[in-house]
């Protein structure tokens, strides 16, 4: 869905009672100015619901693993029924419909600006980083798992990725 440009067209998008978002969209203590996810706080699920951060469930460890949150029913055609606005927007995906996928992060090949100029001894190889890609497993609505190589797609706030051959 691009609201900016309708001839993109639409796809279902499912929703369920459990959902995944990302772990950098909450902060069990925010500072100001923080539009995310946080405990009694209340976000807007992209092109959904608003939801609100009701518990906070850890492991013996001290980490989070769970947020239970309660949605507003009326608030999925984008607006809430008393009018309530909220400031920040997360993306998320349906646990029993996501589909996991093997995505790859890139940063700088070398870890020189300029990896010919190089000290006595070195070469260029001597450079290279070895974090420049880093593979994951991330976690995709259904319809992206019928994606033809090639086909792009921008991951929100992450960058843009493509269906590769041996993905």
């Amino acid at each position: 869905h691009n609201p900016e440009d309708a001839s993109a067209g639409t796809r279902p998008v499912p929703f369920s009672r459990e959902i995944y978002i990302e772990r950098t969209d909450f902060m069990e203590e925010p500072p100001k100015k923080y539009y995310r996810l946080a405990p009694g706080t209340e976000v807007r699920l992209r092109y959904s619901y608003l939801i609100k951060c009701e518990e906070v469930v850890k492991d013996n460890a001290g980490n989070v693993v769970e947020l239970r949150c309660t949605y507003d029913p009326q608030s999925g055609n984008g607006s809430s029924s008393d009018g309530r606005r909220v400031k920040g927007v997360i993306h998320w995906v349906s646990v029993p419909h996501a589909r996991a996928a093997e995505v790859r992060l890139y940063s700088n090949l070398f870890t020189k600006e300029d990896p010919n100029d190089v000290e006595e001894g070195k070469t260029f190889l001597d450079y290279l980083n070895p974090d420049s890609v880093v593979v994951r497993t991330g976690y995709i609505e259904p319809s992206l798992a019928q994606a033809a190589v090639g086909e792009k797609f921008q991951f929100e706030r992450v960058g843009y990725f493509c269906v590769d051959p041996d993905s």
